[in-house]
């Protein structure tokens, strides 16, 4: 349905590339008014795209997006960052508490915001992105994996305390999404990222927008009676 998110207001974080620019663009699609917020400057320009760049721990400009919109009906919690598969013996507390703030403080810390104004408003769509290393082993690291299954729990916890307010949180866990955060394996022959292809049951790897396609189903009406799910879009990955 095109336009169906015309008047409405969309937050995502990590929108200056890979899945949350491609979410970005997804709701900018379909009418909706977007703001960003990423370390990175925008890739994005779209008279009804607003971006902000800085962490997802500084809360200003969930102040200023309710300042200047005086509403907002979707979070898209979208920014993430990699251990480098680093196991725990090899897994240094800067690293561990790096990956934590931002995969799940920073969450935390948005969600929290946003969430006043949607407890106001009645009414309001989250999704959170997990991923498959939040499901089974070997997707990430040690801090990775930890933090993606901390993802899941806070999801399926959001969901139970908040569903009966008119909050509906749902997540998505992506296996292999050619990123530029997942550039490396991309790098030279490319091997690792044919070996990736290969053990996946697909057989490829899924570009970002194939993630924002389901993050727009979630975020619509024909998803109003999910509350706490996660989709994989994993390619079979957890299949085998």
């Amino acid at each position: 349905m095109e336009n169906q998110f015309e008047n409405k207001v969309v937050v995502v974080t990590g929108a200056a590339s890979g899945i949350g620019c491609a979410q970005a663009a997804a709701f900018l699609k379909e009418g909706a008014t977007v703001v960003g917020i990423d370390i990175q400057e925008a890739a994005i320009t779209d008279e009804k795209y607003r971006h902000y760049v800085g962490s997802v721990a500084d809360q200003q400009f969930i102040d200023a997006t309710i300042e200047k919109f005086e509403c907002i009906d979707i979070l898209c919690n979208t920014a993430g960052m990699l251990d480098g598969y680093a196991p725990s013996l090899e897994t240094e507390g800067k690293l561990w508490d790096e990956i934590f703030d931002v995969n799940v403080k920073g969450m935390f810390l948005v969600t929290n915001a946003v969430l006043k104004q949607m407890l106001l408003q009645k009414r309001g769509v989250i999704i959170n992105m997990a991923s498959i290393a939040g499901m089974v082993a070997g997707g990430g690291g040690a801090a990775y994996t930890a933090s993606k299954h901390a993802v899941i729990g806070y999801t399926k916890q959001l969901s139970y305390d908040y569903c009966k307010e008119g909050i509906r949180v749902n997540g998505i866990a992506p296996g292999a999404i050619e990123t530029p955060m997942n550039a490396a394996d991309f790098e030279g022959t490319g091997e690792m990222a044919k070996l990736v292809a290969e053990q996946t049951p697909a057989g490829r790897w899924a570009k970002p927008e194939e993630v924002a396609n389901i993050t727009v189903f979630l975020a619509s009406e024909a998803s109003d009676y999910m509350h706490a799910t996660i989709i994989p879009v994993d390619g079979g990955w957890m299949n085998k």
